[in-house]
This record gives C-alpha cells, structure tokens and sequence, in this order.
C-alpha cells in the first residue's frame, strides 16, 4: 500500500501508509560500546527521538546498531565480487534486529571540504540554473554590451578578409570540443575524407594510419580544411573553405593567423557584428565554474586569488633584513636571495642591518618588484634582480608542495579581479535572463531566487517558456525544501565547508524529502544544532512531512521542542559512559513527562538551570568594533562589555558569523597573535589594551587520527609520562618521558606501532581488527608496562575513564588541574585514550575549554565559544554554564554565540542580531540583560526568551513556582551556594596552584570534596 492509496486523515493522525506490515523496529541484546544488552521495539513510522544525557549512548544504539546493521545488510545483497572492491562492514555487537527498512543517515559531518563544493552544487538547484541559461539566456557582447546576432557566410568571409588581410590564414573546422576519446576512428573518417592535417589541442599534425590520442585525457580536435593568405580574387576560394568549414564544424569554424597562432571564432549562430567577438554556442558546461570551459582563468573558478603583498611578507619595519624583516626569508643565510639583496642595497650605500623603515622608498620598491640597470658603464653583464614578491611568487609554481605550503603561509586572500568573485569567464557572465546572468543569481539569498523566479515566465518570451517549463518546476522545488527547514538565508555561492553541521544536514533533510521515497527508515543526529527557535517549527514540520509520506524518522535529538513533538520518545541512561547505555524509559512525550527520569523532570519544569537575579556589573571596560560591513552587516557597531558573560543571539543567518567569527575575532587574532586571516570590511576598533589574549573555541576536530586523544590534546599525558619517567624502576632503568609514548620508536611495541590493534584484510569480507598478539592490545612492550604507579601501568592509566582518573591523582596537582576540569565540563565518562575521531563536535569543543580552563589565566582573557551547548543534555548545560561563570567570575570575558534558550538566560549581556536572516537580518535589533531584551518585543529572540525567564528558577527570588512545587529546586540552599562562590573561589586560588575546578562538586558533596581538596 503506498500513501497514495490511503485516505488523507489517516495519514495525519495514524501515518498508517507504509510499504512493510510490520509494526516495530525489534532491537535485541545490544552491546555496541556502553550499551548494556539492552532490547527495544521502536514503532515504525512515526517521529522517534532518542534522547538521554550526553554519552549516554544515544548514537551507540541510533548510528553504531540500527545504521550499521542496515548498511550491513545491504551491503551483503551485491555479489561477493562486488563487495572485494567496496569493502565490508563489520557486524555491530547486537543479538538480532528485526522489521529493519534501508536506512538512511543524515550526520552533522560537514559534507565536503572542498572548494569548489558550495550549496548550489550539493542541492543541484545550480546545476538545473545552468541548463535553463543554455538554453533560454541571450548573449551580450562583453565589449559593446550589444545583443549577440546570428552571423551569415558572407559576414564571416568579409570579417575574415578585413582581419586577417595578407596574413597567412589557416581555416579550421572544429570537431571535438573538451571531451575524452581516442578517436581513432573519427581520424580515420577525417582522412578518407581527403584531410591531410588536424589540429590536436593547439597543435598541427599531420593525420596517419591507425593515429588515436589519449583516450583519458579531454581534447580539442579540428580539420585543416585550407591554408590561404586571404585577398579580393581569392575571395571565391575562402568562401568555399569557410562554407566546408562551418558543415563540418556543425556551424562554427575558426580562422588562425599562422605565424602568431591567434585564433579567431565564428559562428553562424552567435557574434558582435560591431567587433567581431564571437561566443561558442552555450551549453550547461559554459556555466560551470569548476569546468576549463567556463571557470574564469585567472582564479581557476575559486573565486578568489592568493596575493603576496608586502604587507603579507614584512609584518614588522623595525627589524632588519637580517634578523628576518622578510619573514618567508627568515634570518640571513648565506644563499642567493641574500647575496642579490646586499649586492642591491649596496648600490644605495645601505646595509642588511640598517631597519626596513630607514630603507628609502625609491630602494625598497626596487627591492621588492625588482630592478634592471639601464647603463651597465662598460660592463659586460647589466645587474638585474627580480625582486623579493617575483621571487617568491614563482615558489607559488614550484613542484615541491612543502615549498608551496611555504610561500602560502605569507599569502593574503583577495577576490578575483578578472571575475570579481564570480568564478565564470567574461563570456559566460554575459549570457543573461531577464537582464541577469548566472553569477548575479548564485550571489543572491535562496529567498530572493525564490522570488525573482517566481513570475519568470511573465518575463520571457514564448519560446523561452516553452523550453524552460520543466526546468522552472525543478528548480522552485528544490528551492521550496530548502525554505521548508528554514535555510532561505543561504545563498548558492556559500562554500559548503563554511556550513555547521546543522546546516549541512538540513540540506541534505531537504534533498531527502525531495527524493520522495516510502518504506525507508531515517536516522538523524540533532539536526536543530544551529537553528532558531524560531526556525524549529519549520525543521519539525519538515520532519513530519517526511515520516507522512510513509518512513520512519529516528533522531537523536536534545531540544525541548523536538522531544515534545515527536510520537514515541526513548530515553537513555541513567548516568554516562559506563554509568549508561540502559533504556530509562520509552513512550508518548506525555509516559515520559510522568516517569520521573532526569530529562523529564527538566521537560516538565520540575528541575531547570537557576538564573542569577543579580546580574554581574562587569569591570566597566569594554571592546567596540565600530562599521562592521561584511557580508550582510549593515554598517553595524559592537560594544562588548568586559567582565561579563555575553551571548550573541538571532535567527539563522542574521550575521552572528559574520559579525563575531568573521570580522571581531580575525581582528583580535592578528592583533595578539599576527594571525595572517584578513577581516571582514570595518571602520575602526577600540579598547584592546583592555584585554591581554584571544581564545576561540570551536566544534573542530582535536584531532583527524586515532593517535589523537584527550590526554594528549590537553597535554595531561606529558605530565602522566613525566611521572612515570621519575619513579624509581624508570631510573634505574634509565627510561625517559619518551619511553612512555606511544607514537615514537622505543617504548612502544612495534608489532602495532602502539596502535593496540592489527587490521586483517579479509578481502571480499570487512577488515577485521583484532588485538595485537605481540602486546594483546596494550599499545607497549613488556619492559615499559612493568613501570608501575600506584599499581597501574601507563596503558591502565589509558583506560581510566577521566572520573576514576580524578580519584587515582588526586595529591598529583599538576595532573589533577587537568583532568579535573575536563570532570568539570561533563566529560567524566570518556577515556583518557579515548580516539579523537570517536569524539562528537560538542565533545571535541569540550576537551578544549577544559584545556584552556585548566591553564592559569591573566584575568583579562576574551573566550569566543561557538555554539557550547550542541550535543548537550539539559543537565549538561547546567555544568556547562557553572564552568563558564567560574571563568568569568575570574575576570574573563565570555562571548558565546548560542541559539540555546537555557543558557542566554543565564547571560550577563544579550546581543540580539536580525531581526531575519540574510539579507533582512545584519542589525543589531536589542540588548541588555535577558530581562530587558524579553521585554523589549523586538526580533524573534525576545519572544522565546520572555517564556524561558517565566518559567526560570531565579535563585534569590523568595519561591518558584512550577506545575509542582514540592518537586522544585530547594531554593535556601541554591541561593547559599551563589552568594559563597565568588568568595570560595577566591580563597581556592590562594591554596592550590591556580587550579578551582572543584567547585561544581562541591555544590553537590561539600563535605567530602573540601576534605580532598585539604
């Protein structure tokens, strides 16, 4: 049965189409990481969200169980030949499955990284723009800007006689045009025609017997059909060639001047009968930038161009040559830049020593962009230098990709002159619908395509509409998705790798619902990371339009509005890590609000993160970035105030990027750090001798290999190698620090190269990966694991998760600060070794605010977070907020870009950015404390704030009310907590080290903790 068949009321409420009869998904005896042998049905096609604190194992039972096991399956319906040269997968550890459909996943990884993908290419609405220009556009001559005409015989053979007048002129006719073959064939066809010479990508040969080119690489063929140097009494004869010419060259033909290989186009289809000019024929490749035929030559369709400018290579004029002004040189050596740039200062009576701003100007211009001696006075060889930029520009062509990385460190991003960022040649940007080309159309938002595109046909002649019906249909549907989950802020020039991972999976959420497919199950990893509340609604109704066509949705998911609107909710817990992985309770939303678990007492108001009434006065100082203008900016000035915790709030799209990313944090990056990212356009900055350092810290990857783990990102596994390296059984052995790593030769065992795991191919099957026989899995060799601390070796240290690490070095204060706050952040669950590549993006962001946390700071440092809260459970946030008000209690300032209502209201100062996205948005609509900003009614954000506070805990307030007042927080004690803190914490910074991440601990067991900490 497909929903087609059934009633519409029943979709609605019972979304009872469906291609399988059967009612669940059964998920028997799982143990994929912390799941404990846990058994679930889910009930198909309905909105499922799994839900339950972080590490929980949410995505162990959603991707590493339900997924996996799907992929499996279909991967074992191709032939064993098949799967040799696919690879396999491996079995997840899990009993049975049964009532599984083909499964789709959408992640949160940013889809691709490189350059040349961008949104328009991904959801293929750019790919469907440049069929409809090559087929409905018209041509305008990019010299006269006159509308292109058809060209006659006679007006080509009349322009040929003009142009190429006693010249020797070859006449060819074009055959193959950027396509792959070998053709030997057609070289055959060419000769029986009686065609002697061709001209193969650029060059004349001569065609013989049983010739073919390179069947793998992309040609340009054309016949010699005459060679003639043209005249009045020849005219006869260049007339016939030029009609041969255009036969064979199906309408087109070329003119070539011999002796410069200057060729000339033309057509009978397209020309500027004032200059000449003459256009291919288009077709979808002419608009395509990351094609030779329609990719601008200058940028190679980048978009942009890397300039060396001397800006980029002399960051100082203070310093000398020699003490390495010129920073690609670095410090004098003795090679043959060197020796040409003292042989050509010498001539100006200068020295290498002198400072580069004592260096005239008439002399460093000719150091920089070269110099040629006129008058060599007698000498046999004129001194000639090609200058520092020239030289450095021609490593940019160097084979060596260490020297290219070399000079790309010094260059400076610029748009493309020739293009002016559109990526396309001149040609291609002069083909144009309704007065617009192709560019103009990518630069524009999704909302405005939708809405020129919208009347279009109104605009376009008869024939134009004829062609173009279906293509419009395509493409105002595709745009619809998009709009539907609330990305109409994006424009299709957006390189994708600039995307969040929640945008990235809307996209791909928008292209699915595209597809239209039944019967199939979907599995989505937080797909609200990123969005508004505002834009919610929208992703929500997406999804259901989706489970409605007859699928089942399964998403992983810890927004409060996604949990309330799903049919079946499963919660997993109760505890992380190894505390987890057990189903906590599954039903209705409304089983379970009323089953008591953590998430259901945050849901249901009966717990809730405390806002502090007293908001803190900052230290009266502040950052302001004045006539910020990039992007969708208008013309915005930014004032931060310092000593507080600041949230930039808006909807999708409204310029927060733009705003904090793009223009704020570059700015301070090159100041403190001389980063060589350039700013978005602004006016000015003030107050940066207020504050000492930058930190951003972003959802990143801490690391892209297995070897990478949080104790060696936080820099607590050299501490741990330096304390095993000083126990008495090391130095008797004369073992150092590096005998306990496992990425260097030594301590390591070398049969897994300390990786613990051997992989074994098993051809047409999945690779195996078993423990190592040599080290059964403990990464070293005998001899080093027999140095023991307190009993255990550096691999158990490995194994520890980061709670029961702050239990074994707990008089160990150098290693405890660290592994201490990543306790303090909500990782307590993960490993010490864990890999970095198993790690979630919020995890990611996690190790590195406990590794900034864990380093003693000035005071007077500016923290950027990004979107702290994805990947966070409510308790979580709760953690989250106590860390960073620690941080700005300290002094600090904390600036976060958030969409998550639970923490803007605990803000100290909200900057509300819109009031919409896109080119609507790039103001700043409100700000002050989260209470005037919620009274203030303005943007979207005020309107969700104002429900948030009505239901907060404010901790000196004399009662909460909630639906349940005996269940609510104990206010007496709360309030006890906040007014102790700043006062607490002052004291801690006295006693041990700088370290006070015990605070949020203490607020749970101050008796035992203070003790610890004595």
């Amino acid at each position: 049965m497909t929903p087609k068949d059934t009633d519409a009321t029943q979709v609605a409420n019972k979304h009872t189409s469906t291609t399988v009869d059967v009612p669940f998904i059964e998920v028997y005896g799982a143990r994929e990481h912390n799941l404990k042998n846990i058994s679930l049905k889910i009930p198909r096609n309905e909105l499922v969200v799994f839900t339950g604190i972080s590490g929980s194992g949410k995505s162990s039972l959603a991707f590493d169980t339900i997924y996996a096991e799907g992929q499996r399956r279909y991967m074992e319906t191709f032939s064993a030949y098949a799967r040799s040269f696919l690879g396999g997968m491996e079995r997840p550890n899990v009993d049975k499955i049964e009532g599984l459909s083909p499964v789709i996943s959408i992640e949160q990884k940013t889809t691709s990284r490189n350059p040349r993908s961008t949104v328009g290419t991904i959801t293929e609405i750019y790919d469907f723009l440049r069929l409809l220009y090559a087929r409905t556009a018209e041509a305008f001559s990019y010299e006269t800007g006159e509308k292109m005409v058809k060209q006659s015989d006679d007006q080509i053979v009349n322009h040929i006689m003009e142009y190429f007048n006693g010249k020797r002129t070859i006449i060819l006719a074009p055959v193959v045009k950027g396509r792959k073959g070998h053709y030997r064939e057609l070289f055959e066809q060419i000769r029986k025609m009686g065609f002697l010479r061709a001209r193969i990508d650029g060059e004349l040969v001569e065609l013989t017997p049983k010739m073919q080119v390179d069947r793998y690489k992309i040609h340009d063929i054309e016949i010699v059909i005459d060679k003639l140097v043209p005249s009045a009494e020849d005219r006869y004869r260049l007339s016939t060639s030029i009609q041969n010419a255009l036969q064979h060259g199906k309408g087109t033909a070329l003119a070539m001047d011999a002796d410069t290989n200057e060729t000339q186009f033309y057509s009978r289809h397209l020309m500027d009968p004032a200059t000449g000019i003459a256009y291919d024929d288009p077709a979808p490749n002419t608009f395509s930038f990351n094609s030779p035929y329609g990719a601008c030559p200058v940028c190679n369709g980048l978009g942009e161009i890397q300039e060396l400018t001397e800006e980029s290579i002399v960051p100082s004029k203070s310093v000398s040559i020699s003490r390495g002004g010129i920073a690609p040189l670095g410090e004098y050596r003795d090679i043959w830049i060197f020796s040409q740039i003292q042989a050509l200062l010498k001539r100006h009576k200068l020295s290498l020593m002198a400072p580069i701003e004592d260096i005239p100007e008439e002399a460093w211009h000719q150091l920089m962009y070269g110099f040629e001696e006129e008058d060599p006075k007698g000498k046999k060889e004129p001194f000639v230098f090609e200058g520092v930029i020239n030289f450095l520009k021609k490593q940019l062509e160097s084979d060596s990709d260490n020297v290219r990385a070399w000079i790309q460190e010094y260059t400076q991003q610029s748009t493309c002159p020739e293009c002016n960022g559109y990526r396309l040649k001149k040609e291609s940007l002069h083909f144009k619908l309704d007065n617009t080309h192709i560019g103009q159309l990518s630069e524009m938002d999704i909302q405005q395509l939708a809405d020129w595109i919208a009347n279009l046909e109104d605009r376009l002649n008869d024939r134009q509409n004829l062609i173009a019906r279906e293509l419009l249909k395509e493409i105002r549907k595709r745009i619809g998705f998009l709009v539907d989950v609330g990305l109409e802020y994006l424009h299709l020039h957006r390189s994708v790798r600039t995307l969040s991972g929640g945008e990235s999976q809307r996209i791909r959420l928008a292209t699915q619902i595209g597809t239209q497919l039944v019967g199939v199950l979907y599995i989505m990893d937080e797909p609200s990371i990123g969005l508004h509340q505002r834009d919610n609604e929208k992703l929500i109704k997406a999804l259901q339009d989706l489970r409605d066509l007859g699928n089942s949705v399964v998403v992983v998911e810890h927004d409060k509005d996604m949990i309330l609107a799903a049919d079946y909710v499963v919660d997993i817990g109760p505890g992380a890590g190894i505390h987890g992985g057990q189903i906590v309770t599954a039903g209705t939303p409304q089983e379970m609000m009323e089953s008591g678990t953590t998430t259901a007492d945050y849901l249901s108001y009966r717990r809730g993160i405390p806002v502090r009434r007293q908001k803190r006065e900052g230290n009266g100082k502040s950052v302001i970035l004045r006539g910020a203008t990039g992007h969708n900016l208008k013309d915005v000035t930014l004032e931060l105030p310092l000593g507080k915790l600041i949230c930039v709030t808006g909807v999708s799209g409204s310029g927060k990027s733009s705003l904090i990313h793009d223009t704020l944090y570059p700015i301070l990056n090159k100041h403190f750090f001389h980063a060589k990212r350039e700013p978005l356009p602004f006016k000015g900055i003030e107050g940066l001798n207020h504050i000492d350092k930058v930190i951003e810290v972003d959802q990143s990857p801490i690391g892209r290999t297995p070897r990478s783990n949080p104790a060696t990102y936080t820099g607590v596994f050299t501490e741990i190698r330096s304390l095993f390296a000083s126990m008495p059984e090391a130095k008797i052995r004369g073992y150092a620090a590096g005998r306990f790593s496992f990425n260097v030769k030594g301590g390591r065992c070398e049969t897994c190269e300390g990786a613990g795991m051997r992989t074994i191919e098993m051809n047409f099957m999945p690779d195996v990966y078993v423990p190592c026989e040599t080290c059964k899995g403990k990464r070293y060799n005998r001899e080093t694991l027999e140095v023991r601390f307190k009993g255990k070796s550096v691999t158990d240290i490995l194994d520890m998760t980061v709670e029961q690490a702050v239990e074994f070095f707990e008089h160990q204060p150098r290693i405890l600060r660290k592994i201490k706050t990543l306790n303090d952040v909500g990782l307590g669950y993960i490993t010490l070794g864990q890999q970095a590549t198993t790690l979630s993006g919020g995890e990611a962001q996690r190790v590195k605010l406990a590794t900034e946390l864990s380093k003693k700071d000035t005071g007077r440092t500016l923290y950027i977070l990004d979107e702290p809260t994805t990947g966070l459970h409510f308790q979580d946030i709760e953690h989250l907020s106590d860390v960073l008000n620690r941080l700005v209690d300290k002094g600090n300032s904390v600036l976060i870009i958030e969409h998550n209502m639970d923490l803007i209201k605990v803000a100290d100062h909200v900057i509300d950015i819109g009031p919409e996205g896109g080119a609507k948005g790039g103001s700043i609509v409100a700000q002050g404390t989260p209470e005037e900003v919620a009274a203030t009614g303005l943007g979207h954000t005020s309107r969700f704030l104002k429900d948030e506070l009505s239901t907060s805990l404010y901790v000196d307030a004399p009662k909460f009310v909630a639906d349940e007042p005996e269940d609510t927080f104990d206010d007496a004690p709360v309030e006890e907590v906040k007014e102790k803190k700043p006062r607490g914490r002052k004291k801690k910074e006295e006693n041990v080290d700088g370290s006070t991440s015990s605070e949020v601990k203490e607020k749970k067991k101050p008796g035992p903790k203070k003790k610890k900490t004595e």
